[in-house]
């Protein structure tokens, strides 16, 4: 009967194995980490059970999860060299030169050509060297040279977290928060109770005047620990702040300008400290004002709003408005003075195009946006929009306009000359600034509308 059961058990557990090797080869990693889980238990002292489930867990991305297999496999088999290797690689990726180093050391004691092995040593030995450079050009203060080092650090090494943050700490230092948030947000995966990392990539976000994306993180830090007070503090902070924002917008939406602007108030008594916010609620307290035609409070405060961000098209718009409304600015200026002329023709052409199409507000996103930016925002815009995604003739019209708009914003913004004249007060794209007097058709940038050619045509958009 034992003799009969063992054959049974070693029947399913071979199984196991052969159903686990075919199912990785066809690329079905979960029914294959499935059988392998089952051949392990089947016989806990079987190496090649737990090599085999390390491999399944490395394609699925899951490097932290084969590290024990791959030991265990190496203590039931301290000869298995395969196993050393594959353990020293994934150690060396996470950046443990130390342990990576011993486990390349054993496979070259038994097999002195092994020829990958002597190369990841080399591998570790300098990254050793670059960890330390590194470290020591980051306390001496010299950033950019440390960011230099971490470069290849994190090139033989993209699984450590501990380059990828010091390296955000450096770009931090010379003031580049966004390349600090492409660093550490990995770490968050990469650590398993990493909540210095939510909490710093929160406060980072806060800074540049991305309150959701804030607020996301900070929440991520609380679901580790919701009793950490740094993070505890940190939310309800971000919370107040966003909310007041949110009721603010939704308060314009609903035109009840006069409450957004003691919404807007409330921001900046909430936040004085991050001139964005500040820069923001001057922003749409001009614009509430002129709304509410309230002229001459409205030319202060739009007035203060350029003086804080001279580059904002917005608040620009919104003065010439409040001038118009106030309709006696000749008789406040001196007519002959070239300069009150031109600001005033500049913030008049504004008007004139805030009226019409924003190409920015059109893809959402900022005036300063480089064209890689641009050209994913219109990727994603267009894909939602695209006529073919509604069903009803209403959806599909409002699409079809959202859609030429969409396209129109891509291509002002993506050419450099066009985009100079759209940021200068004119639509490149506006029959009246043609000259010529071509008769295309208006907002569709290469004058022929698509849609406009019967219910059966289909129209294939390529989002390059």
């Amino acid at each position: 009967y034992l003799k009969y059961t063992t054959k049974l058990t070693f029947l399913v557990i071979e199984h196991h194995l052969e159903m686990g090797r075919k199912l990785l080869a066809a690329g079905q990693l979960a029914e294959a980490l499935s059988h392998y889980h089952s051949a392990v238990e089947g016989d806990p002292d079987d190496y090649l059970s737990y090599y085999k489930r390390a491999a399944v867990f490395l394609a699925m991305g899951k490097s932290k999860s084969a590290l024990p297999d791959l030991t265990r496999a190496i203590q039931l088999k301290p000869d298995f060299l395969a196993a050393r290797l594959q353990r020293g690689n994934i150690l060396l990726k996470q950046g443990n030169t130390q342990e990576a180093r011993e486990d390349f050391e054993a496979v070259l004691q038994r097999s002195p050509d092994h020829e990958e092995a002597h190369d990841q040593l080399m591998k570790a030995n300098e990254l050793e060297e670059l960890q330390e450079e590194a470290h020591a050009s980051y306390h001496q203060g010299d950033y950019s040279t440390a960011i230099t080092m971490l470069e290849r650090v994190i090139e033989i090494a993209p699984w450590d977290p501990e380059s990828r943050e010091l390296r955000a700490e450096c770009y931090i230092r010379m003031g580049d928060p966004q390349k600090a948030i492409q660093d550490l947000t990995p770490t968050t995966r990469l650590r398993n109770d990493n909540r210095a990392a939510f909490l710093k990539l929160s406060m980072l976000h806060y800074s540049l005047g991305e309150h959701h994306d804030s607020l996301n993180h900070i929440r991520e830090c609380l679901k580790l620990d919701q009793d950490d007070k740094k993070c505890f503090s940190h939310y309800k902070q971000v919370k107040k702040l966003s909310k007041q924002l949110d009721n603010a917008e939704e308060l314009i939406q609903m035109e009840r300008y006069q409450e957004a602007i003691d919404k807007y108030e409330s921001v900046i008594k909430t936040e004085p400290n991050v001139p964005f916010y500040t820069n923001l609620a001057k922003e749409r307290i001009c614009f509430c004002l002129v709304k509410i035609k309230s002229a001459w409070e409205a030319i202060d405060v739009c007035s203060e709003a350029h003086q804080r961000d001279p580059r904002n098209a917005n608040v620009l718009r919104d003065r010439a408005e409040a001038y118009i409304l106030n309709q006696d600015y000749e008789k406040e200026f001196d007519s002959d003075s070239n300069d009150i002329k031109e600001g005033l023709e500049r913030a008049q052409k504004l008007l004139k195009l805030s009226r019409k199409r924003d190409y920015y507000k059109i893809l959402g996103v900022n005036r300063n946006a480089n064209k890689q930016e641009i050209i994913k925002a219109y990727r994603k815009l267009a894909q939602q929009w695209h006529p073919d995604n509604f069903q009803s003739k209403a959806e599909k019209k409002e699409a079809e306009k959202k859609f030429i708009d969409i396209a129109s914003a891509k291509e002002v913004l993506t050419d450099p000359e066009m985009r100079q004249k759209f940021d200068a007060g004119e639509d490149p794209l506006d029959p009246e600034n043609q000259q010529g007097g071509g008769g295309g058709q208006q907002g569709w940038p290469f004058h022929f509308n698509p849609f406009e050619s019967g219910g059966s045509f289909h129209f294939k958009f390529q989002y390059n």
